[in-house]
Order: C-alpha cells, then structure tokens, then sequence
C-alpha cells in the first residue's frame, strides 16, 4: 500500500501502522529529522553506525535508499524502512559470522572467505585490491557498511553479466575474465575477477 504525503505525515502522527513493529516505528520517527514522514539518505547516515562507531557512508546510505525506494523519491517511507531495517539487520548477522577475530571490521582474508562462501571465485589479490578501495580508516579492514556496498555492487555487476549470458554458459569477454568498475567517491578503477558459476 502507497500513501501520499499528506496521508503518511497524517499516519505518522496517529501512530505506526498495524503492520509495523513498535520498535521499527520508533527508529523511523528518530531518524526522521525532518518529520515528513520520509527518510533520506543523508537523515539515514546520521543514524547509522558500524561497529567502531564510525557513521555508515553516505554512497552506501544512497544504494541502500535506491533499492527500498519503491516509489522513486528518493526517499524511504515507513514501509520500506522496516524492509531496509531487516535487510541491515541481515548483513550485520552475515559480517559479525566473517568478523572471526571480533574486531568489528573485516580484512582481506576474512573478505576472501565470505565472497568465497557467497560463490564468487575471486583472487585473494583481488580482495586486497578491493579492500584499498573502501578501507576509509587506513586499517586494512572495511566496516559493516563497505562490506555492504562491496557485496551489493558485485551481485548487480555479476547481475548484469549473467543478463548477457542468456545460455548461462558464463559470460566471456577476455577468456573466463570480464573486467569491472568499482567507483568510490571521486575514484574509479578496474578490476578484473572470476564470475561466479
């Protein structure tokens, strides 16, 4: 069910909708500074955490809002929140299962091991690569929200291959080698990695 604005700022004043936890409620009205009845994804930002008490980033915030956002906002309502809340919620259980040493953060081999779990068979040079990449603190490590984004932009990249490969043979450009952009921030730079089968 889609609200319009009037309506969800209306809802959102009588109380969370019969179909939300009272908790997921809460968070929403929390983070929602504004109070429109919307989130965005610079209100998501300040919101969330890693483990290290570091904020999320926001080009993770945006992906995240881009994939809940089912009616082309730009923001999140209510209903999409709670769908966003037990997605993050979801990747946390599957980050703290690689963080085997509990350091809140995750290194390359520990990166190797879950993309690897996930069945990408990637190069562990690969994963070190990455890992330079999207280690914000200089650590050799990613937080929760770069494990995301890393593990978000490789399933759409190996998404999109896997749409060329209508006869799921294993899409070929170079041999069994197909390069990819990662973009962060300002950077842009190509790898090149297995597919997974």
């Amino acid at each position: 069910m889609s609200w319009g604005y009037g309506q969800q700022y209306h809802h959102q004043l009588q109380g969370p909708p019969s179909d939300v936890p009272l908790y997921i409620w809460e968070w929403f009205k929390a983070v929602d500074q504004e109070g429109n009845g919307s989130i965005s994804a610079s209100e998501l930002q300040r919101a969330l955490m890693n483990g290290n008490w570091s904020p999320f980033n926001e080009e993770t915030c945006r992906l995240m809002i881009g994939m809940f956002d089912q009616n082309h906002t730009g923001t999140i309502e209510i209903h999409e929140f709670a769908l966003l809340w037990n997605y993050i919620q979801q990747w946390k259980q599957c980050f703290d299962s690689f963080d085997r040493d509990r350091s809140g953060n995750i290194d390359a081999q520990e990166l190797h091991q879950a993309l690897h779990t996930f069945g990408y068979r990637i190069s562990m040079n690969f994963c070190k690569l990455v890992m330079t990449k999207f280690d914000r603190t200089g650590c050799q490590a990613i937080n929760l929200d770069d494990f995301i984004q890393i593990c978000v932009m490789l399933k759409s990249l190996t998404d999109g291959f896997r749409a060329k490969d209508t006869d799921q043979t294993d899409f070929k450009v170079r041999g069994n080698q197909e390069s990819m952009k990662i973009k962060r921030e300002r950077c842009s730079t190509t790898y090149t990695c297995f597919l997974p089968s």
